[in-house]
């Protein structure tokens, strides 16, 4: 339908109650709820109001640079893809009262790349670009929200989900801020050659469990604690005239002070210690502890990756789960993003799997000599798992000479059993499709995963390769890593040559849309036990992870996560940064989104799923996910248009 539109003029200075109508429904909706009241008063009266019927288009790629910002008032408009070879709900969503368009194309000055028309008779506000421009200067919350509206969205959302989480906490217990401002006081320092005695009355004078012995020119060179006091003075009998160099733990860790507190968190679990020393340009500046950073927490992360390290069966893992769960409250409470989440959750899941290795191998008999590296696949691989998981992995061994590798995997597999029925116990379950280590197709030799990765590259159907993509993200969690390595850069060769197969593994990505709905804001499950419910795993996060999968099978980026596989791709110039850092906060949303609701059930006792329904979410998060949505869209189109699908 051709445009048709009904023009009045917005409200003048004289026209009060029209003017307050205007204000009061702005200031409903982001960004006009955070901006001074002044500057929506005077964005009100730069307004103009326009109807238009059902069905016209409102701005279109053919219409030239974009002029003007619209703010719907009533009814609905309509985004899609111009003339999409696919048609249908699954290129189109909606933009409700208080939502504005086209942003991006107006910041830029460019023709809009879709389609927007009215769904409905409908009403906007529109404000001139000369205007628009104007209040990008003078206002700095509309100039964040227009410049970075998604981040802004996410900004508001993770300040109520912290204010939140935080009433069981209580206190600041952010981990994203820099080491440099958790600092509280100057560090506790001697030198290498001052008695223990005299450390110790200055540990005490300072009220410290910790003193650095530096040197002359402050440099960390030792590091002495109260359990170096129970090691190595109390328990041998040792003097206390010693000098501290010849009972400090010498080369301590050090982290700069821009460093972030979550790295700290994460140096300290790999680590198994309780302490860091901070420094600029090499000289001491302060010691964090375990207590500085989580102390608030009733379950510690360094504690906790200790008590994994100590469990002397496969029970007592079992009972640190809930543990695990606990302190992913108390990460979402201190601010932690949801990729640092995830880092952590996979890090206790790397431990524990590689904890169960050791105690099932102290258990075995008769276990061969065969060095092999257990792999992770999928999401553990990705380092992208939330608390709802089970298992995928598998096994790249070496023959020993004199044998073949049907003997080997014969020998390995009722061993790796063990080790999966371990896993299940502590909360990890079997995989439903068999992608274990004790299944014998996935327990090979080097060469026999290039021989299926070769069968999957070369002759795999659509049908093959939908069920195979999970392999083609991989990581060795325990044992040698030069001979996976060797199988990802011989993996990422063949793929970079072989555009039928990346073409494949497009059409198979573009199968999952984002479920935004033509009469609806979402598309919802429509019978069954799932009846109006989204799938944020299926739905929301896999096309993400798809995507940037195929980008690093094309361009041989050797990371797995996905985020990092995009970034890759940006610092190459095969996307654009601005792009990748939109479909980054998009991703995390949706992850914590499910991270949210996993916590929800499990504290109601509910089985954790990534089903949530659309209506029980606040007006917020359902508008940061539809963003979210159109955001895993954008990028689906950039594989859409490479592959010309």
């Amino acid at each position: 339908m051709s445009r048709e539109q009904h023009t009045s003029a917005g409200p003048e200075a004289g026209q009060g109650d029209e003017l307050s109508t205007v204000v009061d429904f702005l200031r409903r909706h982001p960004p006009f709820d955070r901006m001074e009241r002044q500057d929506v008063q005077r964005m009100a009266l730069r307004l103009e109001h326009k109807r238009y019927p059902a069905g016209t288009r409102i701005v279109e790629p053919g219409s030239g640079p974009t002029s003007r910002l619209f703010i719907v008032h009533k009814g609905r408009v309509r985004g899609g893809i111009a003339d999409s070879p696919t048609g249908g709900d699954s290129d189109t969503w909606e933009l409700l009262p208080g939502e504005c368009f086209p942003v991006g194309a107006l910041l830029s000055r460019r023709p809009v790349r879709t389609v927007h028309e009215a769904a409905e008779e409908t009403e906007c506000f529109e404000l001139e670009w000369e205007d628009f421009n104007e209040f990008l200067e003078t206002s700095r919350v509309f100039n964040d929200f227009s410049t970075h509206r998604l981040s802004v969205l996410l900004n508001s959302m993770k300040r109520e989900v912290q204010a939140d989480a935080l009433r069981g906490l209580g206190g600041d217990t952010s981990l994203n801020v820099t080491l440099g401002e958790r600092l509280r006081r100057p560090p506790v320092t001697c030198e290498a050659g001052t008695p223990v005695r005299t450390a110790l009355e200055r540990m005490q004078e300072h009220h410290v469990g910790s003193i650095v012995v530096t040197d002359d020119r402050a440099r960390p060179k030792g590091v002495f604690t109260l359990r170096d006091l129970l090691t190595r003075v109390s328990i041998p009998g040792a003097s206390l005239d010693l000098p501290m160099q010849d009972v400090m733990t010498p080369n301590p860790v050090c982290i700069p002070r821009s460093s972030f507190a979550f790295e700290a968190a994460m140096i300290m679990a790999d680590n198994a210690i309780h302490h860091v020393c901070v420094v600029d340009r090499g000289r001491l500046v302060g010691v964090i502890s375990e207590r500085d950073l989580f102390s608030m927490q009733r379950v510690g992360l360094v504690n906790l990756s200790k008590g994994i390290a100590r469990a002397d069966s496969v029970r007592d893992l079992a009972r640190l789960r809930d543990d695990t769960h606990q302190l992913v409250d108390q990460m979402i409470a201190q601010g932690a993003r949801v990729g640092q989440i995830t880092q952590i959750i996979t890090l206790l899941n790397d431990q524990i799997t590689r904890r169960i290795l050791e105690l099932c191998t102290r258990d075995a008999d008769g276990l061969p000599d065969v060095s092999y590296s257990w792999i992770a696949f999928g999401s553990e691989a990705r380092q992208e798992q939330t608390l709802k998981t089970d298992q995928d992995n598998g096994v790249l061994f070496r023959t020993p000479e004199g044998s073949t590798p049907d003997e080997v995997r014969a020998a390995l597999t009722p061993f790796f059993r063990q080790v999966n029925e371990a896993l299940d116990q502590c909360g990890y379950p079997l995989c439903k499709g068999n992608i274990m280590a004790s299944n014998p197709d996935c327990c090979l030799s080097l060469e026999e995963w290039q021989q299926r990765f070769t069968r999957w590259i070369e002759q795999g159907t659509p049908k093959h390769l939908l069920q195979a993509s999970i392999f083609f993200d991989f990581r060795t969690i325990d044992g040698p890593t030069e001979d996976t390595e060797r199988l990802r850069h011989w993996l990422l060769d063949k793929t970079a040559g072989n555009s039928r197969f990346r073409r494949q593994l497009a059409a198979n990505a573009l199968q999952l849309r984002p479920p935004l709905g033509l009469f609806r804001s979402f598309r919802v499950s429509s019978r069954g036990e799932y009846r109006n419910t989204l799938n944020l795993k299926l739905n929301g996060v896999t096309p993400f992870v798809d995507a940037a999968r195929i980008l690093a099978l094309a361009h041989r980026l050797p990371a797995t996560n996905t985020m990092e596989r995009l970034r890759m791709a940006a610092e190459a110039r095969i996307v654009d940064p601005g792009d990748v850092a939109a479909w980054s906060e998009a991703y995390d949303y949706i992850q914590m989104l499910r991270m949210r609701k996993n916590q929800q059930q499990r504290a109601t006792g509910e089985p954790l799923s990534n089903r949530v329904d659309p209506s029980e979410l606040n007006d917020l998060d359902r508008r940061i996910l539809k963003e979210s949505f159109r955001e895993a869209r954008t990028l689906q189109s950039r594989i859409e248009s490479d592959y010309q699908l």
